[in-house]
């Protein structure tokens, strides 16, 4: 049976009865925001700095009279609106290194006097990208490949089915460690070697789901009238197996910033001055028994993420599982 706009209006009504699920969402959601206005809430720029009758917006433009001018100290002589975190999260403050959160800076400052609030919201965009980009690369790899084991099967299955159990016994997080340690750190290399080492997972799924989709009836009559193999596999076939795919894909988005967090926090990952909440959290290594904000906050932040996404998943889960108790 094709899946319809209906049968997604119904899994989105069961997924809004999951309150767990619909807070994760709301984590999620969140998220999401603060990564796309991370220069918007961290920045020394002003939103408005009107002196001498001229009104300024340095936080959207480049003003060369303004260059060098420092907008946190020029509230006493001119009218200035700053964003809410007013550091950004490479400046460096000699005079407030390691203090605790105070007014000043709400969640304390690092070693090297850097805005903890500031590091840990421009992080934020970093596992949002990662996450999402390496989600991407490697779905859409397990559906191409999957696609062909399933649709095709016999020797084609036999062959991609091997290979996908040869990968299975690599332990993924040790050969993404050796590509990159062949490579070189970097945040486009993260996102590419989790991308193409993760696909496996999405593969054996997509594969299942072709092997029972292939023989419906509306798959035997696209044959019948002449449809080409990518048009019956993209356009007919794709569509209705794309619901345990996302599933995983949402699992698989927090699988990866935890996976992006451990290698900045082993040093494999992204590299400073290039924030990261696993960066951050090894830095704090060496201040664990008095700077307790260094560790805290970024953990705190990588386990709720984590968890949302997680609820997210088994939510939707839940909701397109027919077999699954409604309450």
């Amino acid at each position: 049976m094709i899946r319809s706009r209906g049968y997604w209006a119904g899994v989105w009504r069961e997924f809004r009865r999951n309150r767990l699920a619909l807070s994760g969402l709301v984590v999620v959601l969140a998220l999401f925001v603060v990564a796309l206005l991370a220069p918007l809430l961290a920045n020394d720029k002003a939103y408005i700095y009107i002196s001498q009758g001229k009104a300024y917006f340095p936080i959207l433009f480049e003003y060369p009279e303004l260059a060098g001018l420092n907008f946190r100290e020029e509230s006493e002589k001119a009218f200035v609106i700053m964003p809410p975190i007013p550091y950004t999260s490479s400046e460096y403050d000699l005079d407030a290194i390691v203090i605790p959160p105070s007014a000043r800076h709400i969640l304390g400052t690092d070693e090297q006097g850097r805005d903890l609030a500031a590091r840990m919201i421009h992080g934020t965009r970093v596992s949002i990208l990662v996450g999402f980009i390496a989600v991407f690369i490697y779905v859409t790899l397990g559906i191409i490949i999957g696609a062909l084991a399933g649709y095709y099967g016999g020797v084609v299955d036999m062959l991609i089915s091997r290979f996908i159990e040869i990968i299975i016994c690599f332990p993924t997080f040790f050969l993404i460690l050796t590509i990159l340690a062949l490579v070189g750190p970097s945040l486009v290399n993260v996102m590419v070697v989790i991308g193409i080492t993760g696909w496996t997972g999405i593969a054996r799924i997509v594969r299942g789901e072709f092997l029972k989709v292939r023989e419906m009836e509306f798959v035997q009559a696209s044959r019948a009238l002449g449809a080409r193999d990518r048009s019956i596999i993209f356009r007919h076939m794709l569509p209705n197996s794309l619901a345990p795919v996302l599933v995983s894909a949402t699992f698989g988005i927090a699988s990866t910033i935890l996976i992006e967090s451990s290698l900045s926090f082993l040093g494999f990952g992204v590299q400073p001055p290039t924030p990261s909440w696993g960066d951050i959290l090894s830095q704090s290594r060496d201040f664990m028994d008095f700077a307790w904000w260094l560790t805290l906050v970024p953990g705190f932040a990588i386990f709720i993420t984590i968890t949302a996404y997680n609820l997210v998943g088994e939510g939707f889960q839940d909701a397109i599982d027919p077999r699954a108790v409604r309450k």
